[in-house]
């Protein structure tokens, strides 16, 4: 399966939700949710002080703010983006895990990265399936968006601005606590000053 580079969506800023007791305790959440830890708090306060400019674009280009129904992601959404009237769309939810959610990610047979082992998960959503689900929602977009979603549905999402072969969209790194600006096939990463 190829990808073509991707020239022609609005911009999107990307912020991929703190970090999780699940996260911190190496667990599979997929469809299944844990809160935010402290850290993970904390996270979505640093990108609260890094979304002021996007906020503008989406406000001036009729955009949206667009945020998936997993818990862990809403909160990030009431932290980051306070006050700001959000979309929740159920196409941002996490890649399904099938059979592997809620087990140790330690247990797991290990592929070249997270987003190859999670997509051959038993009962599990294929790279296909989400590859078109995350594609889907892009090209339905209108204007520039804010997108508050998880981090294998961002590499995908990242990936294919960048026009990067399925395989190797996992190999991207995967922050907490930063955006990724994406606009015209071009990634720029954002984060907190030290």
């Amino acid at each position: 399966m190829s990808v073509s580079l991707r020239h022609d969506w609005p911009d999107l800023w990307f912020l991929r939700h703190g970090q999780t007791e699940w996260n911190a305790a190496g667990r599979i959440q997929g469809r299944l949710d844990s809160p935010l830890t402290a850290m993970g708090r904390l996270q979505a306060q640093m990108q609260a002080g890094l979304v002021g400019d996007a906020l503008g674009e989406v406000a001036a280009g009729r955009g949206g703010i667009y945020v998936s129904p997993l818990g862990r992601a809403r909160q990030t959404a009431a932290i980051a983006l306070a006050g700001h009237p959000v979309i929740i769309d159920p196409r941002l939810a996490e890649i399904g895990a099938g059979a592997w959610e809620g087990r140790q990610k330690a247990d797991l047979p290990q592929r070249d990265n997270d987003l190859l082992t999670y997509t051959s998960a038993p009962q599990g959503e294929t790279l296909e399936q989400l590859i078109a689900r995350v594609q889907g929602f892009a090209d339905s977009l209108a204007g520039p968006g804010i997108v508050v979603a998880h981090g294998l549905w961002g590499q995908v999402l990242r990936g294919l601005t960048k026009g990067l072969e399925p395989g190797d969209m996992g190999a991207q790194d995967n922050g907490q606590g930063c955006i990724y600006h994406l606009s015209q096939g071009r990634e720029t990463r954002l984060d907190a000053p030290d």
